[in-house]
């Protein structure tokens, strides 16, 4: 019987397992690793764990809103007391009746009560609703900077990530054609045709361009997992671009490097420095509703139980029961200056942040003028780049024939060879400066 018991346990587990393999697979299979540009920042948006905190702060912001509002709502509170005097006058022993001592000191008592007060008027309660409201806004501006700053770092990262795959394959097209010159020029070597310092030259190329590619390939990785954080991936997923820097260069280039519509008062930092002015107005406001008197009511019921002994679940206990209204008034009278001080250094600071809105200002007409002026500079860099590198084509290629012809020396292949691996690598880079700085107009318009 035990035999058949792991037997069958066996059994299950052989089906089990690969069950939970083939679960685990499609739930791989179903996390999206194909990104196109677009496609990442979407991701990111929602993945992002700094975007997905700057929704929390909306959500923590909205329920901060409340508790406010809550604070000038009815509020219903109940509570029990219990005593037990250690020490207590015993009746008999007293000048005062017994009965007077039992009820004045008894040893134990129970007083259960509840209380339902209501504000009726507070200028700190009008302030701070006002205060919970543009909390409210202060968070989902910083979720919009933070949506931001995604958007800008997913677009940095992907154009990193193709710069980097782009110059491999550069390198390798780069070290084939090395390889095929070292080849032939071994073969001339033999046949006296070549001297053995163009096989030392072409060497030191060869092993230049290998450094290089070890280098970009550990870059490379650096970037592919960059980009992984910023798009919220915890595993080393395999991430596979659909785009690539030519695509997105002529995505640019179709879009305006200007606006028409462009307006100050859109800007997310603009706005934040507005919020930021708000609330010290509110502040200001608030230190001066400090001075009017507070209103509050109540209304409290309780039963008062005495005993000797704990007799208070008994259906013969006695209880005393009390009702009674009130109305509190808090009044400040004289807090020797204090209160004028923190009203006067409240206005200092919102005078202090009317000027850092105009500053603000001032300076995202400066930026949006700037990184209009960089854009456009660097798509004039990225076609000059572009002839230049056809141009250092021509002529690593025309030295290449005369090498071959042995109308050039080595050197002089070497130079061209270095003119065209610098031409490459600037015209790469050109491309990603386009690309980041039209993300960062695109980010001072939005």
């Amino acid at each position: 019987m035990k035999k058949n018991f792991i037997i069958y346990l066996c059994f299950l587990a052989y089906l089990i397992v690969p069950a939970q393999e083939k679960v685990q697979t499609k739930v791989q299979d179903s996390i999206k690793t194909n990104f196109s540009l677009q496609e990442a920042i979407e991701f990111a948006l929602v993945n992002n764990r700094n975007s997905q905190n700057a929704t929390h702060d909306i959500e923590a912001a909205k329920q901060q809103k409340w508790e406010t509002i809550a604070i000038g709502l009815p509020q219903l509170n109940g509570k029990i007391e219990y005593k037990n005097y250690v020490k207590y006058p015993i009746p008999g022993n007293q000048t005062a009746g017994d009965s007077f001592i039992n009820f004045i000191f008894p040893k134990q008592s129970l007083t259960p009560s509840v209380t339902l007060s209501q504000l009726i008027f507070d200028g700190s309660y009008i302030v701070g609703l006002q205060s919970a409201k543009v909390f409210l806004d202060i968070s989902k501006n910083a979720k919009a900077k933070t949506d931001q700053e995604i958007t800008k770092g997913v677009t940095s990262a992907y154009s990193n990530v193709l710069l980097t795959e782009e110059s491999i394959k550069l390198i390798h097209k780069n070290i084939k054609s090395i390889e095929d010159n070292l080849h032939e020029s071994k073969a001339m070597l033999e046949n006296g045709f070549a001297e053995e310092e163009d096989i030392e030259q072409l060497q030191i190329t060869l092993n230049n361009l290998n450094n290089n590619l070890e280098s970009l390939e550990r870059i490379h990785n650096i970037s592919l997992k960059m980009l992984r954080l910023t798009l919220g991936f915890i595993d080393d997923v395999n991430l596979t671009l659909t785009e690539d820097l030519q695509t997105l260069i002529t995505q640019t280039k179709e879009q305006p490097t200007a606006f028409n519509d462009f307006s100050v008062f859109n800007n997310i930092d603009y706005k934040i420095a507005e919020n930021e002015t708000t609330s010290k107005k509110l502040l200001y406001k608030l230190e001066q509703a400090k001075l009017l008197p507070s209103i509050s009511s109540f209304l409290s019921a309780n039963y008062i139980g005495n005993s000797h002994d704990f007799t208070f679940f008994d259906k013969d206990q006695t209880w005393l029961s009390t009702a009674l209204f009130g109305v509190s008034i808090d009044i400040p009278i004289f807090s020797s200056f204090a209160s004028t001080a923190k009203r006067k250094r409240a206005k200092i600071e919102w005078l202090k942040s009317q000027n850092k809105l105009i500053d603000t200002e001032e300076q995202i007409q400066i930026n949006y003028q700037t990184i209009q002026s960089d854009l456009d500079l660097a798509i004039n860099t990225l076609d000059n780049k572009k002839r230049n590198l056809k141009l250092a084509e021509r002529i690593e290629n025309k030295n290449n024939i005369k090498y071959k012809e042995g109308i050039a020396s080595s050197f002089e292949l070497r130079q061209a060879q270095m003119q065209l691996y610098s031409s490459q690598q600037e015209y790469l880079q050109a491309m990603v400066d386009v690309i980041n700085k039209k993300a960062e107009l695109n980010a001072l318009q939005n």
